[in-house]
């Protein structure tokens, strides 16, 4: 990326440090070289750094003259990323630095997710921790992994060695909302023994592709079509005529599904193929709003020797369809939040087995458990196990906090206009660092990344840029 294109703006050397963040391959459960990199980052300014397990890293810098003696503010942040990738990108997350390229106010990758989510609040940091110049109180730079596939990164965070009494956490996703509270969550896997028989029949495979996908939190309200589903919909539909040879479906358990396909044996494909045309027609025009670029293809396929057993392959495809998906149940409190919903986020064979992971969100414990039942009842009914993991805890509004207060009357100051408190159907490390951190007052921001979790992710460099000028002047208000 060309860094000439950031010379007239303030946040020139933010970008400067996104981009040395996005050489490093940085995906979830692989970050020790962005760990090491901020390790290292830290000991070449002689900053006070510390290291833990499970890779996170806490950088400390004193305060400059006249804040020497304020309170630390904490910049938070994860280091991980999101990797997806359009079907014919060649990108390898594990080696490949991300491409980056800039259209007008655009920052976007080359068919690959951004990671602006949330490499932009590590890139923050980095530019408060290497001024020269900056005003500030002392920062402690806390950036943790694993953000994305469980949060077992903020889960490890003891509260050793993190002073500061207010943290602003960079994960938000569009400029002038502060959120000041998230939703819990936690994920299901249901697992069906793979049996199987001598194939009797012709070949057919049903894909589902084009879909928009999206964020499983933020932009589950949009009501996108989920190929998890769609395709089980399709299957229920030739239930009678079909067996399943292979399926899979889904990346991430927090992505909404963008593509799923299943392999199908049939003694009638002539009947299958009309029956699933029809059907394919009707769900095409159903979400001809939401998801205008859906593709349903039908087409006969090469021969196989062997599929699931016919009672399996019920079984699969009822769980399919009993299984809920999308919003729940909306907040009584807060009007046009999602209180509860869940994602068919993986549909995967391995080992044996072929997993559901399902993640479920709610701000309501009891409303989340509630679904986590319905999912249970499903795999009872068809004959699969079932695990529901611990999940992670929602982070409560909190009436007396003083830095949103704060935070409000800088943002106007900054830009002139005014920005809104709100409540996110989405899971914030703030709800798990709140219990190491129980004293903290927390707040989380961020510039307008759009289409994260996608391969269409892109970040407004205006909005980076007004969001670095307000967070220059937020952490000298707070102390």
């Amino acid at each position: 990326m060309d860094l000439n294109a950031f010379n007239s703006i303030e946040s020139k050397e933010v970008f400067k440090w996104f981009n040395e963040i996005n050489k490093i391959p940085r995906e979830s459960g692989h970050e020790k070289e962005i760990s090491d990199f901020l390790v290292k980052f830290a000991k070449d300014r002689n900053l006070e750094v510390y290291q833990d397990s499970a890779m996170n890293v806490i950088i400390k810098k004193k305060g400059t003259s006249g804040y020497e003696n304020k309170p630390a503010v904490i910049i938070q942040g994860h280091v991980d990323m999101v990797c997806e990738k359009t079907k014919d990108s060649k990108h390898d997350f594990r080696k490949d630095p991300i491409e980056m390229i800039v259209e007008g106010d655009i920052l976007r990758a080359n068919n690959t997710t951004l990671g602006g989510d949330d490499g932009i609040a590590i890139a923050m940091g980095m530019a408060l921790l290497d001024s020269k110049d900056l005003p500030h109180p002392p920062i402690e730079l806390l950036a943790t992994t694993a953000e994305e596939t469980g949060m077992d990164g903020a889960i490890a965070i003891t509260g050793e060695h993190i002073d500061g009494k207010t943290m602003i956490n960079i994960d938000g996703e569009e400029e002038g909302i502060f959120l000041v509270s998230c939703a819990g969550g936690m994920n299901t896997l249901t697992d069906f023994d793979i049996k199987r028989e001598k194939a009797d029949g012709k070949a057919l495979k049903i894909e589902v592709s084009g879909l928009k996908g999206g964020h499983s939190g933020i932009e589950i309200i949009k009501q996108r079509a989920n190929a998890i589903k769609l395709l089980g919909r399709l299957l229920y539909a030739v239930r009678d005529d079909v067996v399943i040879s292979h399926i899979e479906g889904g990346a991430k358990h927090n992505a909404i599904a963008k593509h799923a396909e299943a392999l199908v044996v049939s003694k009638d494909i002539s009947k299958v193929k009309k029956t699933l045309e029809e059907v394919a027609k009707n769900i095409k025009n159903e979400y001809r709003v939401e998801d205008p670029d859906m593709v349903i293809n039908v087409s006969e396929a090469l021969d196989v020797k062997e599929s699931f057993t016919k009672e399996l392959s019920n079984n699969v495809i009822n769980f399919m369809m009993l299984v809920p998906d999308g919003v729940a149940y909306m907040s009584k409190d807060i009007e046009g939040l999602v209180q509860t919903s869940c994602n068919n986020g993986v549909l995967k064979e391995e080992d044996g087995k072929l997993r559901f992971t399902i993640s479920v969100r709610s701000s309501v414990e009891s409303s989340s458990k509630e679904i986590g039942l319905k999912i249970e009842s499903a795999a009872h009914m068809t004959k699969a196990s079932f695990q529901m993991s611990n999940g992670y805890p929602a982070w409560e509004y909190d009436a007396n906090s003083k830095v949103k207060d704060i935070a409000l009357n800088v943002y106007k100051k900054v830009t002139g206009k005014d920005a809104k408190i709100e409540a996110i159907h989405a899971g914030l490390e703030c709800g798990i660092l709140k219990k190491p951190l129980p004293d903290v007052d927390m707040i989380s921001i961020g510039p307008d990344i759009k289409d994260v979790h996608t391969p269409a992710e892109h970040l407004s460099i205006s909005s980076v840029d007004r969001m670095w000028r307000f967070l220059k002047e937020l952490v000298i208000s707070i102390a």
